[in-house]
């Protein structure tokens, strides 16, 4: 009785009932090396790969020209999805 109930109410609710090909896949990419980039640098070449640059600081105004980054998170070579944040320092 109650799995009828859901296999006719899911569909009107446009939950996914977990069918493998309708499931979308994320899209993963490797994470570039940006150590030793500006930050302008870093930022242009992570938008290329559809990943998103964060800034590990509270400074505002930083010079993204001459702002030299000496960390990133996470590592370069690492498979990660696409859209994801890369936090630099």
């Amino acid at each position: 009785m109650g799995g009828q109930i859901f296999s006719e109410v899911l569909p009107y609710l446009e939950v996914n009932q977990g069918n493998q090909e309708e499931v979308e896949k994320i899209e993963e990419v490797q994470m570039p090396d940006i150590l030793g980039k500006s930050i302008s640098e870093a930022e242009k070449i992570l938008k290329e790969c559809g990943l998103e640059l964060s800034l590990d600081s509270e400074a505002e105004d930083i010079d993204k020209e001459n702002t030299i980054v000496n960390e990133q998170i996470p590592n370069a070579g690492i498979i990660i999805n696409k859209g994801s944040k890369v936090i630099v320092k």
